[in-house]
């Protein structure tokens, strides 16, 4: 449905039409084919995120549409949108117990990845500061030990 929507509104309403009118024309429905694909992914990302693939099929119609529209697409833009596409596997369970593992495509989304990273570097943090608090213990046993020898 979204795919539609903005394929209408990329669509041209009267192909004669002066150039310069045109060109601002389609711009125009440029933009507005745009906002119907962001506010699709962002529909999409907001109210299932759990449908990764559909999102990663509305990205993947965007980036063809913006090559198909020559030197006016923005192919950079959506390209930074792009998931990084990760083969997982996962356990399968029958009747019986595990029956081995299947493989998976799960899709790695740019602001998944960076949310991924905060935690790495909040856990890096609480790391140093656990560091460094060990590091004052040692320090503190050590003067004390030597006050008392």
């Amino acid at each position: 449905m979204w795919i539609s929507f903005a394929k209408f509104e990329a669509s041209e309403y009267s192909p004669s039409e002066e150039e310069k009118v045109q060109d601002e024309g389609t711009k125009l429905r440029l933009r507005r084919a745009r906002r119907v694909l962001e506010r699709a992914i962002s529909y999409v990302g907001t109210s299932a995120p759990e449908v990764k693939e559909e999102r990663a099929m509305l990205l993947e119609k965007w980036l063809n549409m913006e090559r198909s529209f020559g030197e006016l697409g923005d192919v950079g833009s959506v390209q930074a949108k792009m998931p990084k596409k990760l083969k997982k596997r996962r356990q399968v369970t029958t009747e019986d117990g595990p029956a081995g593992y299947e493989e998976f495509i799960d899709y790695l989304f740019p602001e998944e990845a960076q949310t991924t990273n905060l935690k790495v570097l909040e856990a890096a943090y609480r790391w140093k500061k656990k560091q460094k608090i060990d590091e004052s213990r040692v320090k503190c046993r050590d003067f004390i030990a030597a006050d008392f020898c």
